[in-house]
């Protein structure tokens, strides 16, 4: 089997070899950000690199791969969720929000108002989070940004304009109602 990997077609592979080096390849409907997406991926491909290399959605970042750092938080079912932990097989019949399905949001434009990016690379997550938590929680104290945002790293250290972020879109949305 060793010579199956490199063969494409695979030819002279047992169909057995065959679905060794193939994996448990199927087809996974999705709904991101409103939209049904029919990918094929291995079941246990995460969630992270089907958005990513498989439908372009590239604003979900890659961080750490495992859920420690908030960099590819996401939004299922209005819960802040990382797709780096759930597997593609997971999340059908679940309703999954990226960056790329948030336009003109008041926490993107709070955002801009306090100047909160630096690097950048983090924001996606960062903004994604407070979404949820503002759909959750409307007027969120200190403690609520810090328990929602609590795994959600910035290298750069811009949590003072997070957090004035927060409360200046929790503001906006609370008038705009």
């Amino acid at each position: 089997m060793p010579g199956c990997q490199a063969i494409a077609p695979l030819a002279g592979c047992s169909e057995r070899d065959q679905a060794a080096t193939l994996g448990d390849v199927t087809m996974h409907r999705l709904r991101i950000n409103g939209e049904i997406h029919d990918v094929e991926a291995d079941s246990d491909t995460p969630l992270l690199w089907v958005l990513r290399d498989h439908l372009g959605l590239t604003g979900t970042r890659y961080g750490c791969g495992v859920g420690a750092c908030g960099v590819c938080t996401s939004i299922v079912d209005g819960q802040a969720f990382r797709p780096c932990e759930h597997s593609v097989a997971d999340m059908r019949e679940q309703d999954v929000r990226t960056i790329e399905g948030v336009t003109n949001h008041p926490v993107q434009q709070a955002w801009r108002d306090e100047d909160v990016t630096q690097c950048g690379y983090c924001q996606p997550g960062q903004i994604m989070a407070t979404i949820a938590l503002l759909a959750k929680q409307p007027e969120p104290t200190d403690e609520d940004i810090d328990e929602a945002l609590r795994d959600n790293i910035c290298r750069c250290g811009s949590y003072p304009r997070i957090r004035k972020a927060i409360k200046r879109a929790a503001e906006r949305m609370r008038s705009d109602a």
